[in-house]
């Protein structure tokens, strides 16, 4: 009898934890189903946000399809308020967004053609006011946080180009007869501007160009660099070669000399020599032959005037019936400059400011003894005049042995591209 309990209790024992493991086990199996069942629903909610993030469009810092976007733009003689109004502001909210800080948000420098817009949760309800202060910068508001501002970038990339062609009557119109903008003219006087004269230039001289042209949102904008160049002229070509040399990215010829001088050619980009230098000349006013120590450069009224070289303004004065409002720079113990009959001063010029090469220090004008608008300019060596046309000016310091490896590696990469662009090339595509 006491032998058969045992044997029963036995058994029981054996039954009781077959039970507990079977129900541990599919106890375990369900959290494991219950585990890889929440994996699988977060993997596919991650790849939802994947796709989602993939396909979102980002305007302005903000996922811009999440919003309700109301568009505007400043009209001729219109106030930020009159764009404000539209947009279903009120005038208490015209008034705290008005209360900014100009460092960040000047509305007295609001012009027509400006854009602005509104944005708005899918309940209508205002959150963010954005007003574009440039093609490439804009200020947004955050209505929900007391209108805090801040001053933000748009993203903006630079794609490269080629264009090459020849020049029938200036490089400007070149430019514009190959399908691209003048301002590529303007960045190359720039730098050919210590070796090349290109209001001297000949028909059928020929240019070659990579350069890089600046996109925001996909929309082109008028800033371009050179990335290099070359110009051919009287059977001399010369090439514009970019390198970094002592955290300084030049420009430098096949040699390895920099294409930048203590001197530029001219103080202004485009012009037409009026009066050359002379010990006698007619003067037109006065009725009378006197001397003119000087260069005169032909531009229209408000063309920026440049100094040739870094020095000190040691002159910014009016003088009624002669030089009008003109500028006397020294550029170092043997030459001075000095420019005349200008509209206007830079702003902020100040006598005793030290100025850099290809600053702008005044305007065109026809300001004192003048007929015309036009810029009478003075170099002085050792204290005397001397003929701006023959100043000789030493290039910056060229390739050093060190680097002459790399630059001639670098050199061949641009001359090989250069010299493949056909002449007659329109404007490539970006690549």
């Amino acid at each position: 009898m006491k032998r058969s309990f045992l044997i029963i209790s036995l058994i029981a024992a054996i039954a009781i934890l077959g039970l507990i493991f079977t129900q541990g086990g599919e106890a375990e199996v369900a959290a494991n189903k219950e585990n890889a069942t929440h994996k699988a629903a977060g993997n596919k909610e991650n790849a939802a946000e994947k796709e989602n993030s993939e396909t979102t469009t980002m305007k302005y810092g903000l996922p811009i399809e999440r919003f309700i976007v109301l568009n505007d733009t400043i009209g001729r003689n219109e106030t930020l308020a009159n764009a404000m109004y539209r947009l279903g502001f009120s005038s208490s909210e015209i008034y705290t967004l008005t209360q900014c800080p100009d460092s960040i948000f000047n509305v007295k420098k609001i012009q027509a053609g400006q854009a602005c817009a509104l944005l708005c949760d899918k309940d209508s309800t205002k959150r963010h006011f954005v007003f574009e202060t440039s093609k490439k910068s804009f200020v947004i508001f955050d209505i929900s946080d007391g209108y805090k501002a801040t001053r933000q970038e748009k993203p903006t990339e630079w794609r490269e180009k080629e264009i090459a062609g020849q020049v029938n009557t200036s490089l400007w119109n070149a430019m514009e007869e190959r399908g691209t903008s003048p301002l590529i003219a303007v960045s190359m006087s720039h730098i050919f501007g210590w070796s090349v004269d290109f209001f001297g230039i000949q028909k059928e001289d020929e240019f070659r160009v990579i350069y890089a042209q600046e996109f925001v949102e996909e929309e082109p904008l008028d800033n371009y660099r050179i990335v290099a160049a070359s110009f051919r002229s009287s059977g001399n070509t010369f090439y514009a070669i970019p390198y970094t040399q002592d955290s300084e990215e030049l420009y430098y010829n096949i040699d390895g000399n920099s294409l930048e001088g203590a001197f530029l050619k001219a103080p202004l980009d485009y012009y037409r020599i009026s009066s050359k230098f002379s010990n006698s000349r007619y003067h037109p006013v006065l009725k009378r032959h006197r001397a003119h120590h000087g260069v005169d450069y032909a531009a229209p009224k408000g063309t920026p005037v440049y100094a040739i070289g870094s020095g000190k303004v040691i002159k910014k004065a009016y003088q009624a019936n002669g030089a009008g409002y003109y500028i006397k720079i020294r550029h170092n113990s043997t030459y001075t400059t000095s420019y005349m009959h200008l509209s206007k001063f830079a702003k902020g010029l100040k006598e005793g400011d030290f100025v850099k090469q290809k600053q702008v220090i005044g305007y065109v004008g026809s300001t004192g003894l003048s007929t015309g608008p036009h810029l009478d300019f003075r170099v002085f060596e050792n204290g005397k005049p001397i003929n701006p046309l023959t100043i000789k000016s030493q290039p910056k310091k060229p390739i050093s042995e060190a680097n002459k490896e790399g630059f001639n590696a670098v050199k061949d990469i641009f001359v090989k591209r250069l010299t493949a662009i056909p002449i007659g090339n329109i404007d490539n595509k970006a690549t």
